[in-house]
């Protein structure tokens, strides 16, 4: 199944038109955001709005079928952030820098690894937008 339009502007007006994962709104990174399977296709996962919302297309893309992934503190395995349903601020905050995502729980932490939240080059590009007042984004 194709999800209508219609539903995608849903949860792009819900999702305030910025990637779950890390909250840059898609004009920030001029690049559209994918409609996001919080619970995969591929495991099961259906195309409606509470399993939907908007993520960047590297973090949907790293993501792929990972539902869990391993906090790197405790050495368990946690379930992914789910942008729907936790509040981001809960489990994430920005470093003094503005460039870099800290886990602040085993979810946040396990959900920085898997989806490779600070890689070097996010990291660069974010250092841009904060230099242009872009970055980090007020949640």
């Amino acid at each position: 199944m194709i999800v209508p339009a219609s539903l995608r502007e849903l949860v792009a007006a819900q999702a305030q038109h910025r990637c779950g994962y890390f909250q840059t709104q898609e004009v920030v990174s001029g690049i559209p955001l994918t409609l996001e399977h919080i619970w995969p296709k591929a495991k099961g996962g259906a195309d409606v709005e509470e399993n939907l919302w908007l993520a960047c297309r590297l973090c949907n893309e790293t993501k792929g079928t990972l539902t869990e992934s391993v906090d790197p503190h405790t050495g368990t395995s946690m379930p992914l952030y789910n942008p729907r349903t936790q509040v981001w601020s809960e489990h994430f905050q920005w470093d003094a820098e503005g460039t870099v995502i800290v886990g602040l729980t085993p979810t946040g932490r396990a959900t920085v690894e898997a989806l490779a939240l600070n890689a070097e080059l996010r990291i660069r590009a974010r250092a841009l937008w904060v230099e242009a007042g872009w970055h980090p984004p007020a949640l």
